[in-house]
């Protein structure tokens, strides 16, 4: 990306300790029923292929996905703006993760209420655990649970690195301005490629 005016072009040089969070891959993104479901879901793949060479790199993985109780109580005034969070009350089918980007065995799954993967959950704590110092983050959606996560990462003194072709949005412009956005202030914007190559050292 180019053409962030001085003062906001910055950079942030990644660790030799990170962590891959997948952001809401759940299935109410991606079934066309779902008012929640997403134009363009190659993102998916491309996530998968970043989690898989995490896994492979020895590097951990951690996975969020929203749930609510009953009558979205915990959803506050959230669930109201965006009636559609509805229907993550409880264990529905629509809030499991898809199968191509699955938890195996040991790796943490976190439940959120809202936006940020860091609020109201425990993630800064198990990453500080382990040491981590760079968050790679994939996911839906770019310009809300991505956006707030990498906000709140940086916010906690991690390296943000938002892998571009692995996070989606409803809107491709809405998409290309929230990476513009996070790369001029909050995080790193990498492609797949760039990501690959650094876990390959590790």
């Amino acid at each position: 990306m180019s053409g962030f005016a001085d003062g906001f072009d910055g950079s942030l040089a990644p660790g030799r300790t990170p962590a891959v969070v997948s952001v809401d891959l759940m299935r109410a993104y991606f079934e066309p029923e779902s008012p929640l479901c997403l134009p363009d879901q190659e993102f998916l793949t491309t996530a998968a292929a970043v989690i898989g060479a995490a896994r492979a790199s020895g590097v951990p993985v951690l996975h969020t996905r929203v749930s609510y109780g009953p009558d979205g109580a915990d959803g506050g005034v959230f669930i109201l703006k965006v009636p559609a969070l509805r229907l993550l009350i409880g264990d529905s089918e629509l809030g499991s993760i898809m199968p191509e980007v699955a938890p195996e065995d040991g790796e943490t799954v976190l439940v959120k209420q809202y936006a940020s993967a860091f609020f109201g959950t425990d993630l800064a704590r198990d990453l500080q655990a382990q040491g981590v110092d760079t968050l790679v983050i994939v996911g839906t959606s770019t310009s809300g649970c991505i956006r707030a996560t990498a906000v709140d990462a940086v916010q906690h003194g991690f390296i943000p690195i938002v892998v571009s072709d692995a996070v989606g949005d409803r809107d491709e412009t809405v998409h290309n301005a929230s990476l513009y956005d996070l790369q001029a202030k909050y995080a790193e914007i990498w492609d797949s490629a760039g990501v690959l190559d650094y876990f390959r050292p590790l």
